[in-house]
């Protein structure tokens, strides 16, 4: 059986299904059709149910958890890992309690978990304009937005570029809420039988645990889709977004979901959600 999957091209992703989709673990009869998309252009699949397996936002998921359950493998949730605000313009550092509609914001997507964070942080900033995640430290530096929501691996580089750091809406969640942050997860579609839905849970948490067992097994892969990232700069990212949540989620990690969850819908931002969003009880 062949199943469509989807995942990011980011050091996390790669180095989570590496062992699924190059058979280093046994798959049990499944075969996988890999799609390497940007987190936003998934969460605009699973808006358009185009896949049976993806990596999605949970911003995202909350609105799509009719079509899709959310397995207990491969999610990335953690503390110290959330999205930064940044700029270019040093004299915004100042301003911090002063920025409104008046500034235009870069963000890596309008369902991601990032521009969620953003809202809530800074419900002022409402000029925002959508764009790959990449391209937000390239549109700062050449002055065509005034702040930018950054995630994944520019974390890291932003300051080798010159940019600085506004807010870290990761310690702002933490702060308010004493959770984790949970930044993306692992769906399924629920028209897929119960059996199947089970088998690929499993197996994804059997690709998670062989990676750590095995961390340089799935190097080369991780390296052809990681933009010219050094080795120590891709393992610090795979550190910081994959953990214990990763391979299952856990009761701390499903309070993480279910509190932003619940507040999202507190301010409006998502409809009520009727039905059990995990796919294991």
């Amino acid at each position: 059986m062949k199943l469509s999957l989807g995942f990011s091209p980011c050091p996390n992703d790669t180095f989570i299904f590496d062992a699924l989709i190059h058979h280093k673990i046994d798959t049990e009869g499944l075969e996988f059709e890999v799609f390497f998309d940007d987190v936003e252009t998934l969460n605009q699949k699973a808006l358009r149910a185009e896949l049976d397996i993806t990596k999605l936002s949970f911003h995202a998921f909350a609105h799509v958890c009719e079509q899709y359950a959310l397995l207990d493998s491969g999610s990335a949730l953690g503390f110290g890992v959330g999205p930064l605000l940044i700029c270019h313009n040093e004299d915004l550092l100042q301003k911090k309690k002063n920025l409104d509609s008046t500034y235009k914001v870069g963000i890596p997507g309008r369902y991601t978990t990032a521009n969620f964070l953003l809202g809530i942080a800074f419900p002022h900033l409402t000029d925002k304009q959508e764009m790959v995640f990449s391209e937000i430290e390239t549109a700062l530096l050449e002055d065509r937005i005034d702040l930018g929501l950054i995630i994944h691996e520019n974390r890291f580089t932003y300051t080798d570029k010159g940019l600085h750091k506004i807010l870290d809406l990761g310690s702002y969640w933490e702060q308010e809420t004493g959770c984790a942050i949970p930044l993306g997860g692992i769906v399924i579609n629920r028209n897929l039988d119960r059996q199947t839905k089970e088998k690929v849970n499993r197996l994804i948490k059997k690709s998670v645990e062989f990676a750590f067992e095995n961390p340089k097994s799935g190097l080369e892969f991780i390296k052809q889709h990681a933009q010219e990232m050094s080795e120590e700069v891709m393992y610090k990212h795979i550190e910081l977004y994959v953990n214990k949540y990763s391979i299952e989620l856990g009761t701390e990690g499903r309070k993480a979901i279910d509190v932003l969850f619940k507040m999202a819908q507190e301010k409006g931002l998502i409809s009520p959600i009727k039905q059990n969003i995990y796919l294991i009880p």
